[in-house]
């Protein structure tokens, strides 16, 4: 059968990822499993190790009171997953989080499982132009943004033209907006090997040619800004109906789930999302214990306990900066991305795992080809001597792979 492959092509991605993972696989590198006890990874082989490869930037997942705010909504509410869809029944619990939320991050809130599941029910009704003011925008995914984005394109391109562009290409994204009636951009807020949205910019083409965007912002919630509000809504003074972003409350909200931040939304649209945005609405909503620790680090986030881990985050950050220099130094975002010979970069991992410090190997099609690194991320619980000895290693075995 002839192959179509217009917006992806797992037999090429396998066929060149393979290699890689297989070899992470053989050496270790890759589905490990450990209990977490005192800042390091426990395995049953007697190994264990700091964890320099985990998106919970603030150690909140691990805070007792997201631990009990879990247990404590399971008994509140009495059940841990009320199977329905929220169009028809829902418990108190779900609509508790969604004001907390937008109370928190000043916009309209709509919470699903993940932040998978809500770009995988929004963006499709965007591209018909139920979300875009009644008008099929021209999709324009960014050639960087997350899978979960790049996993929807088949399904836009159902309803609307759909295309590529370069890294944050802003002079393709002007011509497209003289060309065309409505636009939609679909990039990451704070990509996961460390860069940010020019969203100032971006701003100014919503405001001259009413581009749309949709940022996924998972990687800078809670780590970046006042209350944690992320680094996309802290550079926007107000949303509005051109501007959506999704979050994943997996990562330093330290809780589960995912979140869609809106400008005020017409009540058609809600039920528009509800009804057909896939598992947003239908039976598989957050459950309850999710909601529960949510709704603790909401509380958490109100306090200067956010700003202190906040504040020690950036120390940790700046410390790798200063004894490891890469393209992202200066940056407050948590990720660091050492670039190392493809050739090598499985057998530096492995090095540096053996010594006690998980570091991840990023290859194709993580990256693209020949731009293989390893990938650090900085967490606020790390300690300082620990940043330190990772740095040295770092650079020593990078010297001699590089002599």
């Amino acid at each position: 059968m002839k192959t179509r492959n217009f917006f992806r092509n797992n037999a090429k991605m396998i066929a060149a990822g393979d290699e890689f993972w297989a070899e992470a696989d053989k050496h270790g590198l890759a589905g490990i499993v450990g209990r977490l006890e005192n800042g390091r990874i426990h395995t049953s082989e007697g190994h264990s190790f700091v964890n320099f490869s985990c998106c919970s930037y603030l150690d909140l997942d691990q805070h007792p009171k997201i631990l009990e705010g879990a247990i404590s909504a399971i008994r509140r509410f009495g059940t841990l997953n009320h199977c329905i869809t929220r169009a028809r029944v829902q418990i108190p619990a779900m609509g508790e989080l969604e004001d907390a939320l937008s109370y928190l991050l000043q916009a309209q809130v709509v919470t699903a499982i993940s932040a998978n599941v809500a770009s995988s029910g929004v963006l499709p009704l965007i591209a018909s132009g139920h979300l875009s003011g009644g008008k099929r925008p021209l999709m324009v995914f960014d050639k960087n943004c997350h899978v979960s984005l790049m996993h929807q394109k088949p399904i836009c391109a159902d309803e609307t033209e759909v295309e590529t562009c370069a890294y944050h290409d802003l002079d393709l994204l002007e011509d497209r907006c003289k060309t065309n009636e409505s636009v939609c951009y679909i990039c990451d807020g704070a990509d996961s090997l460390g860069g940010y949205a020019p969203v100032a910019e971006l701003s100014y083409l919503q405001q001259k040619y009413g581009l749309h965007v949709y940022y996924d912002d998972s990687h800078s919630l809670s780590a970046f800004g006042p209350r944690g509000v992320g680094y996309v809504r802290s550079n926007i003074s107000e949303l509005d109906e051109r501007t959506m972003i999704v979050v994943s409350l997996h990562k330093a909200f330290g809780t589960s789930g995912g979140a869609l931040m809106m400008g005020k939304r017409k009540p058609e649209e809600l039920k528009t999302i509800f009804r057909y945005a896939g598992a947003i609405g239908y039976s598989q909503p957050m459950n309850t214990a999710a909601i529960g620790a949510s709704l603790a680090s909401v509380e958490i986030h109100a306090t200067p306990e956010l700003t202190v881990l906040q504040d020690q985050l950036m120390s940790n950050i700046r410390l790798f900066d200063e004894l490891v220099p890469t393209e992202q130094s200066g940056f407050s975002f948590p990720i660091r991305f050492v670039r190392v010979p493809e050739a090598d970069v499985i057998r530096l991992s492995v090095e540096l795992f053996k010594s006690g410090y998980y570091v991840s190997p990023i290859f194709f099609p993580v990256v693209a080809k020949g731009k293989a690194g390893l990938r650090v991320m900085m967490r606020a619980g790390q300690t300082h001597e620990q940043i330190s000895e990772l740095a040295r290693m770092i650079n020593e075995i990078t010297l001699r792979s590089a002599a």
